[in-house]
């Protein structure tokens, strides 16, 4: 029942003059929305491969209900029996990899093998909800005679109705950082994706009720502002996830918090890479424009400026350069080194600034502003492209770019580099290329990022750890994944029992 050979009730249906037909998914039935239809487009292409209905107030309205009324039944359901429907949730999304990850590559621009990775990445946030029987249990014990006649104990239970709000650039991956972790615990949900992108996880939500996930307990609303603000805004909604730019994220933060739920909202980043005069500078180089362009640098952990020591900035600067015109720009689908960024609005956004660098002082190293892919001329695509004689004070310096560019800034010392690294507004990640131990020590201590790796091009989390945040790039208290993700959907009652004796 792969997407590209089906009809169902979701209105999947490729056959379709506009392609794909996505609805909201409310109570287990498709429904329209009653706002008007989007077209979705290809990246690679310019061509529509479906159409997306915009969700009302009305809309989420209907879907909160329906969680809320599915709540009373799941909550009380044994957690064993909650976490069956994940382990036929997880065969089935590996069953149906492939063809999800065409249809992600193909909606999104990214490159088949960045797609089954991020659905791998996902998957693996499922097995680790799979596991919340032992994940409950710690932290809950009990302490027999805390006091005397008395015993106590933690209790975690499910609060209610928790939402999603999840980007563009991870369409298959992060709407399984938070479904997963929400039902196993005991809580019912509500996702709205992107908009851009929103046919890979209309799959998800599908999959997860072919799995056995009761009706009501996972609903779809699609649409943009006006279903964002309801969430934000209903009485009904504990808690509130989102991903996406700093300052959406500080918004949703700031309303859903005021209107008293649970947030943890993921912001933008501007990583940091620090080349010591020790590094592997092959290496270093090799990782650090696949940390920059991989999903055409559209990801929040993309390390794209970077602090080299002045003694092998040139010799860096050079085999940056060298692998930056040796990748290959191409059709997704096809699996080519970098595709498609998501719209051709972004890649003009992001050859912006690249020009107010070059016009702010800095160095044009390897222009990929002008490429074109064969037989795609209307994709919106753009090469890996290297600024060199950055400057901390300038604008590709301190904001997110969220497009394949590598930012080049010679620093004096490892001093230096750990103080520009910490002056970021943003502290999502960074990483060290590096052979000495104690500089990967003075590194751990000392640099202010949620996300820190040595010798690794990209600091992602496992499923297992929760991914972290600080500064501009996170709001809240509890991030996604892991511990922290049950703590979010949880609330630990402490009970106290006393029994007298005679």
């Amino acid at each position: 029942m792969a997407l590209h050979d089906r009809e169902d009730d979701a209105g999947l249906d490729p056959h379709a003059e506009s392609g794909a037909t996505v609805r909201n998914l409310v109570a287990g039935e498709w429904r329209e929305p009653a706002g008007d239809r989007h077209p979705v487009t290809d990246p690679g292409t310019g061509e529509q491969v479906g159409t997306v209905g915009y969700s009302t107030s009305a809309d989420v309205d209907d879907a909160v209900a329906a969680a809320r009324e599915a709540f009373a039944d799941w909550s009380r359901r044994p957690v064993e029996e909650r976490i069956q429907p994940l382990f036929r949730y997880k065969a089935l999304l590996e069953d149906h990899q492939d063809d999800l990850a065409h249809t992600l590559a193909t909606e999104h621009g990214k490159t088949l093998s960045e797609a089954k990775g991020e659905l791998r990445r996902g998957i693996e946030n499922v097995e680790v909800a799979c596991g919340m029987p032992s994940l409950l249990k710690e932290g809950s014990g009990i302490v027999e005679q805390a006091a005397p006649e008395i015993d106590e104990s933690g209790v975690r239970r499910p609060l209610g109705v928790f939402a999603a709000i999840t980007p563009f650039n991870f369409p298959g991956m992060i709407p399984l950082w938070f479904m997963p972790h929400a039902v196993a615990t005991g809580n019912t949900f509500l996702l709205k994706p992107s908009e851009r992108d929103p046919i890979t996880p209309a799959r998800l939500v599908e999959l997860a009720h072919e799995a056995g996930i009761p009706e009501g307990v996972v609903n779809l609303v699609n649409g943009g502002p006006e279903s964002v603000n309801a969430i934000c805004d209903h009485e009904d909604v504990a808690g509130v996830s989102f991903v996406g730019s700093t300052g959406v994220a500080k918004h949703v933060y700031e309303r859903a918090a005021s209107a008293g739920k649970r947030v943890q909202a993921q912001g933008g980043a501007k990583n940091h890479v620090i080349v010591s005069d020790s590094a592997d500078l092959a290496f270093a180089a090799e990782q650090t424009v696949s940390s920059a362009c991989a999903c055409a640098g559209e990801r929040c952990l993309a390390n794209d400026v970077v602090l080299t020591m002045g003694e092998v900035y040139d010799e860096f600067a050079e085999q940056v350069v060298a692998e930056a015109a040796a990748a290959t720009v191409g059709y997704g689908p096809d699996d080519p080194d970098v595709g498609a960024l998501i719209t051709s609005e972004h890649r003009d956004e992001v050859a912006g600034y690249v020009a107010r660098a070059v016009e702010a002082g800095a160095e044009l190293l390897h222009d990929g502003r002008d490429v074109t892919v064969d037989g795609h001329e209307d994709g919106t695509y753009m090469d890996p492209t290297v600024v060199g004689g950055v400057t901390p004070d300038m604008e590709i310096a301190r904001e997110e770019i969220f497009g394949p560019v590598v930012a080049l800034s010679r620093v004096d010392s490892f001093d230096e580099a750990i103080g520009t690294l910490n002056a970021s507004d943003y502290g999502n990640a960074a990483s060290l290329f590096t052979e000495r131990g104690h500089e990967a020590q003075q590194f751990r201590r000392e640099a202010r990022a949620g996300n820190l790796a040595v010798n690794a091009g990209t600091a992602a989390p496992m499923a297992f750890y929760h991914f972290g945040g600080e500064k501009a790039s996170f709001f809240g208290d509890l991030h996604a994944q892991a511990d922290d993700a049950v703590r979010f959907y949880t609330d630990q009652t402490v009970y106290i029992e006393r029994w007298p004796g005679e």
